[in-house]
């Protein structure tokens, strides 16, 4: 009851949306098709019922612009595939700091969290995965029901772990019980890995997230130490494609990643231990490595001047360095990348900090774009419809005044974004 009520209050609360214009012709001085690496001036995008319905150089003759952009550079909607909005923004690096919390506010919490990642050019997003269960999904529907403002989100409803492992909060006493609603994905074996991964899916999420390995930011799970067994995670991701669906790993060390690829992983997140047999592994089996190498930086600055736990700082500084080498070389090998940032770990809004370091490792400007449009895309399922100029894809356009090409820190500094043909900043 008490968790309905907040999400009533936080529709009210909400900025609403205005209704979607039929037509909305936006001029664009500069276009970046991230799909083609084709850059177009002077173009009009005609969006209908929400959606790009034709991209044609402009001419006044054709009409007014509903939005005048011609002084910008235009590109699709950003997509960061690995956030946490649904758990809300914390000011605190306490372990136990969700329990804090009520399940009223914590989706409050969450309301302008959703909206600072849509402002800062996030069209869409995965969230991928919550402490309490289930509450992205009630956030992904919000979204979606047009209550609140905040962007395309596809969500975890929590974690497929072993007790105590990474996706649990392991910071009480060990004679106070955790709640149920924290464990909606604790498993024993690879028969309770299969009926967690059913109850999610048939709870509404989008996608069945593993914690393959130990976690960075949790208390007594060490990153390199494989925590789900290979029995475990075949169970939940054999599950997850019978229903259509699919899962993703939070998996650091380097056997935890082999082993979720071969488990049928389709993307993994973090890879901070990824060896040259795991890149060949994901080329070899299509799989996505979605690596976050943004924020051990801001865990490193923030953390120490905040006095976060000496665990969390020590774990951070052993895979902040490896990861990035290991994301370089993945790009010269040539695996396939996303973009994926661990936002809730560094504050809402700042997630366009890492294309710079994106490119820092080895891709190029476009490169580091497409991982966050078109391999974005490509990893949801969605290809042709977010993160796309096409035909038929969602009206979702961000604009900025420098050239991303050029200068890929253009990112950062969001001037506007369309979300579904609406003007949404």
């Amino acid at each position: 009851m008490a968790f309905r009520f907040a999400i009533a209050f936080a529709c009210a609360l909400a900025i609403a949306p205005p209704a979607i214009a039929a037509t909305v012709d936006v001029h664009a001085g500069r276009l970046i098709d991230p799909e083609t690496g084709k850059v177009s001036s002077n173009q009009r995008i005609r969006i209908v019922d929400g959606k790009i319905a034709a991209i044609t150089p402009w001419a006044a003759s054709d009409g007014p612009a509903s939005v005048d952009w011609s002084g910008r550079t235009v590109l699709p909607g950003l997509i960061d595939l690995h956030t946490h909005i649904a758990d809300g923004a914390t000011e605190s690096a306490d372990p136990a700091e969700p329990f804090k919390h009520s399940e009223s506010a914590t989706i409050l919490k969450a309301v302008p969290a959703a909206r600072t990642m849509l402002l800062a050019g996030f069209t869409t997003v995965r969230d991928v995965g919550v402490y309490r269960g289930l509450t992205d999904v009630s956030l992904r529907d919000a979204i979606n029901a047009g209550d609140i403002v905040g962007p395309r989100m596809f969500v975890a409803g929590g974690y497929i772990t072993t007790p105590g492992g990474g996706g649990e909060i392991d910071a009480l006493a060990p004679d106070m019980p955790v709640p149920e609603a924290f464990r909606v994905g604790e498993v024993h074996n690879a028969a309770e890995a299969r009926d967690k991964a059913r109850y999610l899916l048939d709870h509404g999420t989008d996608f069945i997230k593993l914690i393959a390995t130990g976690a960075v930011l949790a208390i007594g799970s060490e990153p390199g130490a494989l925590e789900l067994s290979p029995e475990e995670m075949k169970a939940a991701c054999g599950e997850a494609k019978l229903r259509g669906s699919y899962c993703i790993a939070h998996a650091h060390g380097a056997e935890g990643i082999k082993a979720a690829i071969r488990a049928g992983a389709r993307t993994i997140e973090h890879a901070s231990y990824l060896d040259a047999e795991g890149i060949a592994l994901a080329k070899k089996d299509d799989v996505w490595l979605d690596m976050d190498i943004y924020n051990g930086d801001w865990i490193e600055e923030v953390g120490t001047k905040q006095g976060w736990p000496a665990e969390y700082l020590r774990k951070n500084r052993e895979t902040t360095d490896v990861q990035r080498q290991g994301f370089a070389a993945a790009v010269k090998a040539g695996a396939k990348l996303t973009f994926g940032t661990d936002a809730a770990v560094y504050p809402y809004g700042l997630g366009g900090r890492q294309f710079a370091y994106m490119v820092r490792y080895g891709m190029t400007s476009l490169q580091a774009i497409r991982a966050a449009t078109t391999e974005a895309a490509r990893a949801l399922r969605k290809e042709g419809e977010v993160g796309s100029l096409r035909p038929g894809a969602w009206g979702d356009l961000i604009a900025v005044r420098a050239d991303p090409l050029a200068d890929i820190k253009a990112l950062e500094h969001i001037e506007a974004v369309i979300k579904g043909g609406e003007v949404v900043r």
